[in-house]
């Protein structure tokens, strides 16, 4: 899983150069993990890793270049 976030993390940042290493790294954290949950809760089957990354990389696509303007609330 390490290789595709690394993955995810170059392109995210080489779509949004406003973004640092880590933020990059915890956008696909969250992008990922908030697909594997909703995607269990609507019951489908798990489908791997190929396939949240390839949401993932979708996602980055999509809105990776304005994600620096989303406010993040960090849970306390």
């Amino acid at each position: 899983m390490q290789a595709y976030f690394e993955k995810l993390q170059a392109e995210l940042m080489e779509v949004n150069p406003n973004l640092t290493a880590d933020e990059a790294l915890w956008w696909v954290e969250m992008l990922w993990s908030d697909f594997e949950a909703s995607y269990a809760k609507a019951g489908y089957p798990y489908r791997g890793e190929e396939y949240a990354s390839d949401y993932v990389a979708k996602q980055i696509k999509q809105h990776g270049a304005s994600l620096h303007l989303v406010e993040r609330k960090d849970r306390n």
